[in-house]
């Protein structure tokens, strides 16, 4: 005998999601992680918030345990580059772990502006792990209001 099963488009959606993520988990490994960090990467990744005002780009990046001077921001008038470092600090009196799930190692994250932006004018504040980056947006000449000389 077969049962019948009602599916509403939610949930037969979340399963064949479900069911796919299952698959590509067994065979690939852990490569492309729904969130943070990945069990066996050597690079770790860091959640970003990133919103666009009328005249600036604002940037949040998740950074719990990182240190100013573990932090190294490049950035150009197209794009920021957040690259930081999360080492473990030890203090071991022959002591073992059964489970952490604490991660450490190097991270880096790009992001790409629709606009140019004001490198001169742009900065960043590290506070409760939470790395704000205030990104001003260049300001555009307005070339279209001329004086048309007749001739």
């Amino acid at each position: 005998m077969r049962f019948l099963i009602k599916k509403t488009p939610d949930t037969f959606l979340k399963s064949v999601n479900d069911e796919i993520s299952s698959i590509l988990n067994r065979n690939f490994g852990n490569l492309y992680p729904e969130y943070g960090f990945s069990e066996d990467a050597d690079k770790l990744m860091m959640p970003v918030e990133i919103k666009e005002k009328e005249d600036r780009f604002e940037i949040k990046a998740e950074l719990p345990g990182v240190k100013k001077e573990d932090l190294d921001i490049d950035m150009d008038k197209s794009h920021i580059t957040i690259n930081a470092k999360k080492e473990e600090e030890r203090e071991e009196n022959s002591k073992t772990y059964k489970k952490s799930e604490f991660q450490y190692g190097e991270f880096s994250r790009t992001v790409y502006f629709s606009e140019e932006i004001d490198t001169e004018n742009t900065k960043a504040k590290l506070e409760h792990g939470v790395l704000r980056i205030e990104a001003p947006k260049m300001k555009k000449e307005n070339n279209n209001n001329k004086k048309l000389v007749v001739e």
